[in-house]
């Protein structure tokens, strides 16, 4: 049994991170219907933007009155400057092939990818990098099992972060507009939503969210951990293509409303 219990924490660890990851993947499929080959350098970027601000900041070995102050900013604009990352990204490579061939922003998307990697290995080099361990190591006793909590503060920013994201979407009038266009954008056009906002607050949404995934695990396996949120991407599927319009908003007015 806690042999059980041990590998569920883990697992959900782990799928708490790919969950992060893949929910970029999946924003902007949903309004673009472009899978983001270079979304898991995007990710490498944000842990690599973490790492730099953790040293300027000396959060390792800091006491607990400026390390928790400390991580929530290096969260902050660790988030903010990825998602700046996502638009420029998305106003540079993507803009001008969203009505192109759907090879061309395909291979635009894996040109990008090279492009980061390059850029990465021109700043940081070959060499292997970790993060310091800021988290507690010690464990919290649930039940009589002993569970990491370093593995549960994991899982409780993922599930913020994710629900967060959840009430933007539904509740917000950039959400709206963001379900809107991914049901129909030349609709949500014409009900006077501007697209190219809302698919650039995607890019920024979806870029944030992978930065924080980049910080809250050691960034030694990026690649493998693409290939599977990829996967992850790919089997979900994207809410935003189907999505629940929410209370008293019926699907057949999701475009009429995000446009008021």
């Amino acid at each position: 049994m806690r042999f059980f219990a041990d590998q569920l924490i883990f697992g959900l660890t782990t799928g708490a991170i790919y969950a992060l990851i893949a929910l970029g993947y999946t924003l902007v499929y949903g309004i673009i219907e472009l899978i983001n080959f270079a979304h898991g350098d995007v990710y490498t970027v944000g842990g690599l933007i973490g790492l730099t601000l953790i040293g300027l900041l000396h959060l390792q070995g800091a006491t607990v009155l400026w390390l928790i102050p400390g991580l929530i900013l290096v969260f902050l604009a660790a988030m903010s400057l990825n998602g700046l990352l996502g638009v420029v990204i998305e106003r540079v490579a993507y803009r001008r092939l969203r009505n192109a061939p759907r090879l061309a922003p395909l291979i635009t998307a894996v040109g990008v990818s090279f492009i980061l990697e390059g850029a990465i290995f021109l700043v940081k080099g070959p060499n292997h990098i970790t993060y310091p361990n800021l988290l507690p190591s010690g464990s919290i006793s649930i039940f009589g099992y002993e569970l990491g909590a370093q593995n549960l503060i994991i899982i409780a920013l993922a599930l913020g972060l994710m629900v967060g994201l959840q009430q933007f979407i539904q509740r917000t009038q950039i959400g709206r507009a963001m379900r809107a266009t991914a049901q129909d954008r030349d609709a949500a056009r014409l009900m006077g939503i501007n697209i190219n906002r809302t698919i650039a607050v995607t890019f920024f949404l979806g870029s944030a969210l992978a930065a924080a995934g980049g910080i809250i695990h050691r960034p030694d396996r990026r690649d493998g951990r693409r290939l599977h949120a990829g996967r992850a991407a790919v089997v979900r599927r994207v809410r935003l293509r189907h999505p629940d319009p929410g209370p008293g908003l019926p699907a057949d007015r999701a475009v009429r409303h995000a446009g008021s």
